[in-house]
């Protein structure tokens, strides 16, 4: 693992694990800036549906990216996500964004330039990235690697409470379904598929409360400061 002066942290792991919520709470606790990279796919997979990109034509998808601009801005309980200037943060977790994203994630023009991205967001500074390939392809050297999973059965519940408390009526076997094919277009695309990095640390959260899961990482985060 290659020196660097700033610490980044990398969670990768399945749809509906839990990333996010973790990887804010460990950038509040370390006083870290945490980044959402689902958010950033989420986020240009609503300007391609708004703008009827279409998704096999190459040069569309290229024109299109070079109008797209992302920001992050940090709140006291949540990081908004801002497509070129509007606040979009409700918007992308809905489920006609669910039903593209991965699609558009497979896209490589649409990979190279966000990891591009994400690259840039993390010189000099101390990070908390969450995705897919964080560990493997946007920061191989990352300090400290985490892999989260849990059932699918805690997956899809939990992806329903989220849903219904925005007013967003979808059965479980809906979100099941949609997961399911979420994970296998994930794992099975030819750019930066998802898969555990070699030396990332496995979170199977089914049973572990946010609390249990972020002392996990806290103590893993330790462990590499020190040296150990």
């Amino acid at each position: 693992m290659m020196e660097r002066e700033n610490f980044i942290i990398a969670i990768d792991g399945f749809s509906s694990c839990g990333k996010s919520t973790v990887a804010k709470a460990v950038a509040n606790k370390l006083q870290f800036v945490f980044i959402d990279s689902g958010a950033m796919y989420r986020a240009v997979t609503l300007y391609f549906l708004r703008h009827q990109v279409d998704l096999t034509d190459t040069a569309e998808i290229n024109a299109a990216l070079q109008h797209i601009h992302i920001d992050f801005t940090p709140h006291t309980d949540k990081v908004c996500i801002f497509l070129n200037g509007e606040d979009v943060s409700e918007e992308i977790r809905m489920m006609h964004v669910s039903e593209k994203v991965s699609e558009v994630s497979a896209i490589k023009e649409v990979r190279h330039a966000l990891v591009k991205h994400q690259q840039d967001l993390g010189k000099r500074r101390d990070i908390v990235m969450d995705g897919r390939d964080i560990g493997t392809t946007v920061f191989p050297d990352a300090n400290l690697k985490i892999f989260m999973t849990a059932s699918p059965d805690v997956r899809a519940q939990r992806r329903l409470t989220e849903l219904l408390a925005k007013g967003e009526l979808v059965s479980i076997e809906e979100i099941r379904q949609n997961l399911a094919h979420r994970d296998y277009l994930d794992s099975t695309r030819e750019e930066s598929p998802l898969r555990q990095a070699e030396d990332a640390i496995v979170l199977d959260n089914s049973n572990l409360t946010q609390e249990q899961q972020l002392q996990i990482v806290l103590q893993e985060y330790e462990k590499r400061k020190s040296g150990y």
